[in-house]
């Protein structure tokens, strides 16, 4: 077992007598250790597997362009249409991954949107790849919720932020290791083979996550605290919380940038900085191992600040506001500077930042509530994000035809993280459904 893993793995969740709240306790059993790795190693796969997915447009945005005869606004519609999707399906995915558990509904999701994208290699037209865009939304929607849903069920508050930090690499290992792969697909084999392979892989992961996955009942025969599954008043009831709000808007522009570079960087990186196919798809290489970088960086530092004392909220909260600002600011010369390499190294380091707030948001979600709604708070504040983020590849397209410049488009996306910046810092100030005594009583004790 590779030393992070394991380091987790000793981390038992049982909740203690004296608080509802989960706390570090003994090594559990072994059998608890070993699935604790395997979960974490099969989100990343899965995490892995939902990333490449969403990148083989980007990477065949001219290709499919020139055989289905459209344009930049088209393309922006191909690309924000699985946002839009991903987004309005986070609202049922919560509650369904609450009530019915991350097997079922993580393995369905992901069994669906992988026959969703194999479907995209063998679209006809561009109202047939529209509609496989739509149902990749859908399927992908329980995939984050579903890992901060599992993080959750195994490990202790004060120590879920590099296991979501570990899982959420995949949102940037992945852009990494994705456009050299895919761009030797599709050079060699074409685009549609591309788009099918990668589906054929999301089928064969989803049934080793149906017969690996257990719940953590299965096996061990510690006592398991009783749980009423959310209903659907107490989920409505999320939204009255001001704190929820500041989550779901803040996001947006956590994912709006992201979503932006995501989608758009290829083409940016060819048509704007005169790069070849080949070299962009090297070139992509470093803004996300940057990223990578990033969320490992703000999982860790949420829980160190928790260890040493710092109150949870506010700990959780360094690396998301931190992170939009300083990412927003970084944003700023890549849209002004003449140099192609200054606009590389700032693209690196305000992906660094950018996801180093997602990681914090995620490990917010995992602690700010109980664990009986980790997952429909997870969802409500991804469906904030892609809700505002689906507008990211859209918004630029009609920029870029309207100007031949992605300047006022980089411009504007700078301007919206520093907005959520300010959402999670005034917003975001109570825990949900949890006591403020609870919080400080499980934050002197961490």
């Amino acid at each position: 077992m590779i030393p992070a893993f394991r380091s987790f793995a000793h981390i038992d969740p049982t909740p203690t007598k004296s608080s509802s709240l989960r706390g570090t306790e003994m090594s559990p059993p072994r059998s608890i250790r070993r699935m604790r790795f395997v979960l974490l190693v099969m989100l990343l796969l899965i995490g892995i597997v939902n990333y490449v997915d969403r990148s083989t447009l980007a990477i065949a945005n001219h290709s499919v362009q020139d055989e289905f005869g459209i344009g930049p606004t088209e393309m922006g519609l191909l690309l924000s249409v699985f946002s839009w999707a991903y987004a309005f399906a986070q609202l049922p995915a919560g509650g369904l991954l609450d009530r019915f558990g991350p097997r079922k509904v993580l393995g369905g999701g992901l069994l669906l949107w992988s026959i969703a994208q194999a479907f995209c290699g063998i679209a006809a037209n561009f109202k047939q790849m529209l509609f496989g865009r739509l149902f990749l939304g859908l399927g992908e929607a329980p995939a984050f919720p579903g890992g901060a849903k599992v993080v959750s069920d195994w490990f202790p508050r004060e120590s879920r932020g590099v296991p979501i930090g570990l899982f959420n690499t995949a949102s940037t290992l992945a852009p990494a290791l994705a456009p050299p792969l895919l761009t030797w697909l599709m050079l060699s084999y074409g685009w549609r083979a591309m788009f099918i392979v990668a589906g054929l892989a999301g089928v064969v992961l989803a049934l080793v996550w149906f017969v690996v996955y257990r719940d953590r009942k299965q096996l061990s025969d510690e006592p398991q605290p009783a749980a009423e599954p959310v209903s659907v008043r107490e989920w409505l009831g999320l939204l009255r919380h001001r704190t929820t709000w500041g989550m779901i808007l803040g996001f947006s522009g956590v994912i709006y940038s992201i979503y932006l570079y995501l989608t758009w960087l290829p083409a940016y990186l060819e048509s704007e900085r005169g790069l070849s196919v080949a070299d962009t798809g090297i070139a992509l290489i470093v803004p996300y191992l940057a990223g990578t970088l990033g969320m490992l960086a703000g999982g860790g530092v949420g829980d160190l600040l928790v260890r040493r004392g710092v109150p949870t909220m506010l700990a959780r909260k360094v690396p998301i506001c931190g992170g939009l600002l300083i990412g927003g600011l970084c944003t700023i010369p890549v849209a002004l500077t003449p140099s192609t390499t200054l606009a590389l190294v700032s693209i690196s380091a305000s992906q660094f930042f950018m996801n180093s707030a997602s990681a914090g948001a995620w490990s917010l979600a995992t602690t700010v509530g109980s664990e009986r709604i980790t997952a429909s708070l997870g969802s409500l504040q991804n469906f904030g994000g892609y809700f505002g983020g689906a507008f990211a590849p859209l918004i630029t397209g009609i920029i870029v035809d309207e100007t031949g410049s992605f300047v006022l488009a980089l411009l504007a996306a700078s301007g919206i993280a520093i907005a959520a910046a300010l959402s999670y810092a005034f917003l975001v100030r109570k825990p949900v459904g949890i006591p403020e005594s609870a919080m400080a009583t499980q934050s002197g004790r961490d």
